[in-house]
């Protein structure tokens, strides 16, 4: 017997259509937009990968004034000969703005760079020889950034006829506030006890983040005081020197 169509199907289809899309979660609505699809407002749209949660911490370029050693050296006239032996002692120049420990560890790199250039530091004549002057100085270049959240981002909403939406943007910084950029600058004057004449001078500087666990007092002064000394007139080795 053939199978006669029920004139009540189509109406009860209708009717469990429009009861599931009234028991549909709202939230659900959202993420699916209802004919945005998933790339406009769920996974693939802006909500998340466009703005949220994979998009990277934003980075900060370094300034490239940081471990960066600029220096500059002058010759006296006519002191070529009179550099590079000798008693030499090291005394703090009028000015110098370091504390008294941090000024010993700048000449103490300082004393180490003497030696190697021929100076006696060991016995230093207090009625003649030389003596070289150092002042070390410090400036601020930069403030210290100031504290901020890790956690920034923003939030929308709407409602439209096919649904409510809502949209999350969040952004997340690990990144701790940088130090004050600090510049260390450090001068010698080399001169003769008795004449007062300058036969040497030299000058560097070097700009660090304060608090860097990078730097510290005696690896800076380490860097600087070669600076001082690298184009330092070395004395010639005589033939006995050689045998």
């Amino acid at each position: 017997m053939p199978a006669f169509p029920n004139p009540r199907r189509p109406a009860l289809m209708l009717a469990m259509a429009g009861l599931m899309t009234a028991t549909l979660p709202q939230a659900a609505l959202a993420q699916r937009g209802w004919g945005g699809g998933w790339g406009q407002t769920g996974w693939g749209g802006p909500g998340w990968d466009g703005s949220g949660w994979n998009t990277p911490a934003s980075t900060r370029g370094s300034d490239p004034r940081e471990g960066r050693v600029t220096s500059d050296h002058f010759v006296g006239d006519g002191a070529l000969a009179a550099l590079g032996h000798g008693a030499i002692a090291v005394i703090t120049a009028p000015g110098s703005g370091a504390e008294p420990r941090e000024q010993a560890t700048y000449e103490a790199a300082i004393v180490d760079q003497l030696a190697k250039a021929g100076y006696d530091t060991v016995t230093p004549d207090p009625k003649g020889g030389q003596v070289v002057e150092v002042a070390l100085v410090h400036d601020m270049l930069q403030p210290a950034e100031e504290k901020h959240s890790p956690l920034s981002g923003s939030m929308s909403a709407g409602v439209s006829n096919r649904g409510s939406m809502m949209g999350m943007s969040l952004n997340y910084d690990a990144t701790k506030p940088r130090g004050a950029l600090i510049s260390t600058h450090i001068e010698i004057r080399i001169r003769d006890r008795v004449s007062g004449a300058a036969l040497w001078e030299s000058r560097a500087d070097i700009a660090t983040r304060e608090g860097d666990s990078h730097w510290n007092d005696t690896l800076i002064a380490t860097r600087l005081a070669a600076a001082l000394f690298a184009e330092f007139p070395r004395p010639a080795l005589t033939p006995a020197a050689h045998g």
